[in-house]
């Protein structure tokens, strides 16, 4: 007799005969029961939601008063005034909200969908693969239980993920992608309180910071049409090259008990997605982390810049929040591991460099107008040597950007 599907187990019982319909019937049944349908797509995106929530209530999401909203408010206010001197880009943002941990979640979770749909698919696809041929003619047309079972697995762990980054993350653009609506500025207090305790610095210099960085990001993101796209295509693109291990699938299925829930979620499902080692995975990942590093490089820098008379702690601050988006924290590493994306733009240092360098050079609005086309960015190259980009290509005329065209189309 042929092993069952993925290797399942169930206690107290004999696996299921493929050749017998009826058994066969049953143990599907049990694992519909299980998992509640995904709906449209690989990945069951409402048991993700509970298991957010369910991790954020083990640990607590505290919820957010009328005085942290008027903090946040007022931060997001002053943070734009300050910015407007340094940059050439005009405010962003057109609503300033507070928002709890599941706030977070709900209000990113579009974004997340098309990031991580496209691999979750290839995952589920690999797991229909590791049917046996004959338990596949016995299944018919409940194979689609695979797919619901696939996208339960990958729902319950980006639920964990979730809900690890959603206890990390300060703002809606804290890690470098437009994961929130456009136009809101978006703070999360009970967050910022918890990491201005491991700075020992005041929570409302940290507070105003993080308000800084997250108008800049409004800024950016709100006025470069394409630049959301960009973003976003370059993740994508990276994303299209991660391969499965088929194997470290079939191992993580054969430690899933179908009639004990949990261990759905003590599952790992690490190791499953790796990068492509070939010419083309390699220029797509440069081309993901030299986006990062531009957004990120150019977000400190200006913050820095309009907090550096005003804001007494703004150094630490700044080598804090530096050593923070390189590294990566916890969650954005088990986000990696999960998927197979590292969001961390690992160039952020050089980006810093080569943006002062053009301001210097060119001034605030020449270093600005470089956002005008995406063909007008400094290279991957030109890390290397900031001075020598920030000097040259100085000179576009309209003739020059009417060539180029009007650049992608933010979808």
């Amino acid at each position: 007799m042929p092993d069952i599907p993925f290797g399942f187990s169930l206690p107290g019982a004999q696996p299921p005969d493929p050749s017998d319909p009826q058994q066969m019937q049953q143990f599907m049944a049990q694992l519909q029961q299980m998992f509640a349908a995904p709906g449209n797509g690989p990945v069951n995106w409402d048991l993700a939601r509970q298991v957010a929530a369910s991790q954020l209530s083990a640990s607590g999401d505290p919820s957010v008063n009328m005085l942290e909203r008027h903090q946040v408010e007022e931060a997001l206010r002053l943070a734009d005034l300050w910015l407007d001197p340094v940059t050439a880009l005009p405010s962003g943002v057109h609503k300033a909200v507070a928002w709890n941990r599941n706030e977070w979640i709900y209000n990113t979770l579009d974004v997340w969908k098309k990031l991580c749909e496209p691999i979750a698919g290839r995952m589920v696809g690999a797991m229909g693969d590791l049917v046996p041929e004959e338990a596949r003619a016995q299944l018919g047309p409940m194979q689609s239980m695979v797919a619901t079972l696939g996208g339960a697995l990958f729902g319950g762990q980006l639920g964990q993920a979730f809900g690890q980054l959603a206890a990390e993350v300060l703002s809606a653009g804290d890690i470098g992608l437009p994961l929130g609506p456009a136009g809101t500025a978006a703070l999360i207090p009970s967050n910022i309180k918890a990491y201005g305790s491991g700075l020992e610095l005041p929570e409302d210099q940290v507070r105003l910071y993080v308000a800084l960085r997250e108008a800049a990001h409004q800024r950016l993101f709100g006025h470069v049409p394409w630049l959301r796209s960009h973003v976003l295509s370059a993740v994508e693109t990276y994303a299209n090259g991660i391969t499965v291990n088929r194997e470290a699938i079939e191992d993580a299925m054969s430690r899933v008990d179908p009639s004990d829930p949990e261990s759905m979620q003590q599952m790992a499902l690490e190791g499953i997605f790796t990068p492509e080692d070939t010419p083309q995975q390699k220029a797509s990942l440069a081309r993901l982390e030299t986006a990062l590093a531009l957004v990120e490089g150019w977000v400190g820098h200006v913050v820095d810049a309009a907090a550096a008379d005003r804001l007494p702690s703004v150094a630490a601050l700044g080598e804090a929040f530096r050593r923070r988006r390189g590294a990566g924290g916890p969650a954005e590493q088990t986000f990696a591991a999960l998927v197979g994306l590292e969001l961390r733009p690992r160039r952020l240092r050089e980006a810093g460099v080569l943006w002062a360098s053009v301001a210097e050079q060119r001034g605030i609005p020449g270093r600005d107008a470089l956002w005008d086309h995406p063909d007008l960015l400094p290279t991957d190259e030109d890390f290397a040597s900031p001075e020598t980009f920030a000097a040259g290509r100085s000179d576009w005329d309209i003739s020059e950007l009417d060539n180029l065209g009007d650049g992608p189309k933010e979808d």
